[in-house]
């Protein structure tokens, strides 16, 4: 298997999945800070698919690390599958909130009139902006996984 920018044990590799952990944490710090995000179950959904995103980002750049450090090549056929997998599972459920949550943030807040939930709306907005930035970490993430299984 060749050695792309951002494949397993790589520093752009690296990279990619702690902004993936750190927007996915920003998205669900965000949420969490309001009052009233549990009303919505377009918002509970975004907070699950988070929290998964994060464990699986963490999870892998921790992996990524420990390759650098050891300076071990990460390029397995079985693991970069397994990576792929994990990767198009938790983008596909990661855009899934997102737009759930940005269709939503739009029907309540623009759509019925001004927000009732003072500054909480900007908190949704924020978290669904940070949750959409993290599922385009991801769909970079595994469109450089998918690449590096087919080119091995």
């Amino acid at each position: 298997m060749k050695d792309f920018p951002g494949t397993p044990g790589t520093l752009t590799g690296l990279l990619l999945r702690i902004l993936q952990c750190l927007f996915a944490a920003g998205s669900i710090a965000s949420m969490a800070a309001t009052s009233n995000f549990f009303n919505f179950t377009a918002f509970c959904y975004l907070i699950a698919s988070m929290g998964l995103q994060v464990i699986w980002s963490f999870g892998l750049a921790m992996l990524d690390a420990v390759a650098l450090a050891k300076r071990k090549v990460l390029h397995n056929p079985v693991l970069v599958s397994l990576f792929v997998v994990g990767d198009w599972v938790t983008g596909t459920l990661s855009l899934a909130a997102a737009s759930a949550s940005a269709g939503i943030a739009v029907l309540y807040f623009n759509d019925l009139g001004s927000c009732k939930f003072g500054q909480e709306c900007q908190k949704y907005q924020l978290s669904v902006a940070l949750a959409v930035l993290g599922w385009i970490s991801i769909a970079i993430s595994s469109l450089i996984m998918l690449w590096l299984l087919a080119a091995g």
